[in-house]
């Protein structure tokens, strides 16, 4: 268990980190951006429905004594997901926007971000108390996640009247909510023995909802059919690192 408490704060702590990639990519030209997003959503679908049907479904129907229970907690992730997008304005930035944000918009930004970094904490604490290869797939599924999103994040703050140095700043204290809700989700768990069993379905519905509602309609708007094969791959390769860690258990 201590292992578990240990590896699943030094994933949350390096998916926070990321939060600071926008530095790598401050003098980088707006062309070149927008190819690296467009393959980082492309795995992050992958990645995502990988996760959700090959590591978490199955964990949750196994551990479930009641599989109706358990379906109706993954739509319940899912439209949960879909009341925090329509009411908390969360909306997942993949590509760069255009130059006319305000500082209001900046702020709610980063208020809704605050909140999805949290919830991503608490998922990827309860998923190591699964087991550490769910851990460790939902890590990576995150990971490959919050690249696009906090690269576009952060040039969303620059567009909003930031400056550089501020925007990692506020960025990156959004990014630490996702390490308390990690620890929200051990000393939960640690007391209540059902959480995972409720939280872990949860989890499954809300990244099928992000990587269906908000990460596949990205991948649409490329027609190109060369690009489009490169999407194919892409997902495939997200859909593998899922494959190939369920080997780990």
């Amino acid at each position: 268990m201590i292992t578990n408490w240990f590896l699943a704060i030094a994933s949350v702590t390096f998916v926070s980190l990321l939060s600071l990639i926008g530095i790598a990519f401050i003098s980088v030209n707006e062309e070149k951006l927008r190819r690296i997003i467009f393959v980082m959503v492309s795995l992050a679908v992958g990645a995502l429905f990988g996760d959700a049907f090959i590591h978490l479904l199955p964990e949750s129907f196994a551990r479930s004594e009641s599989a109706v229970r358990t379906s109706l907690y993954v739509l319940t992730g899912m439209l949960g997901f879909f009341v925090l997008e329509k009411f908390l304005l969360w909306k997942h930035q993949h590509v760069l926007e255009s130059s006319d944000h305000v500082h209001p918009v900046g702020y709610m930004n980063l208020a809704a971000d605050a909140i999805h970094n949290l919830i991503d904490g608490m998922i990827i604490g309860v998923a190591y108390l699964v087991s550490v290869p769910v851990g460790v797939a939902t890590t990576l599924a995150v990971v490959c996640h919050e690249i696009p999103h906090e690269l576009g994040n952060f040039f969303v703050l620059l567009h909003a009247g930031f400056k550089a140095r501020r925007a990692l700043f506020f960025n990156f204290l959004s990014a630490v909510f996702a390490i308390i809700g990690t620890v929200i989700s051990l000393l939960i768990s640690s007391h209540v023995a059902s959480f995972s069993v409720v939280l872990v379905p949860l989890a499954a519905g809300g990244f099928i909802y992000i990587a269906g509602s908000d990460l596949v309609p990205e991948l649409h708007k490329e027609q190109d059919p060369v690009k489009s094969a490169v999407q194919l791959v892409a997902m495939g390769a997200g859909v593998g690192m899922m494959l190939l860690l369920t080997k780990m258990g």
